[in-house]
């Protein structure tokens, strides 16, 4: 069966720290790698990675992917997984700090399956960590 894995897209080292304690907390996901830049990203999702530990066994049952990345935004490596038929279907939220309609805009016309500005009280993001990941991992039903 497969696990609860998630790719978090994130350059943000306390976003980063926040979104893994909260998962691990609440065990909401069984393996979390971490890309830290656009090109990583695509090279877990791709196998491509040079970096030690972010070598993906299979995909990640969800991909939370910030925008505002070093290297390749969030919305080109959103626009690469949409273009490939390995990642088409892979559920990507966009987690971001962005508010700009341009962003949620693009996002949704580029193929993301959800928009989520990060709250900025650290409870609120927290809870909305928890949410996100209880839908995407364990109610909603992967294409792929």
């Amino acid at each position: 069966m497969r696990g609860y894995r998630v790719l978090l897209v994130e350059d943000n080292p306390d976003d980063e720290e926040l979104t893994l304690r909260v998962m691990r907390q609440h065990q909401v996901a069984d393996e979390v790698l971490v890309a830290r830049d656009g090109v990583e990203a695509l090279e877990v999702l791709f196998g491509t990675a040079s970096r030690p530990g972010l070598v993906a066994r299979e995909l990640p049952r969800v991909v939370l992917l910030d925008l505002k990345l070093p290297g390749l935004s969030g919305l080109e490596v959103l626009s690469r997984i949409r273009s490939d038929p390995r990642t088409r279907y892979l559920p990507v939220v966009v987690l971001t700090s962005s508010s700009e309609e341009s962003d949620i805009l693009s996002s949704y016309r580029l193929g993301a399956n959800s928009f989520v500005q990060k709250p900025v009280e650290f409870q609120r993001f927290a809870e909305a960590v928890r949410q996100l990941g209880l839908y995407w991992l364990k109610i909603n039903r992967p294409a792929l």
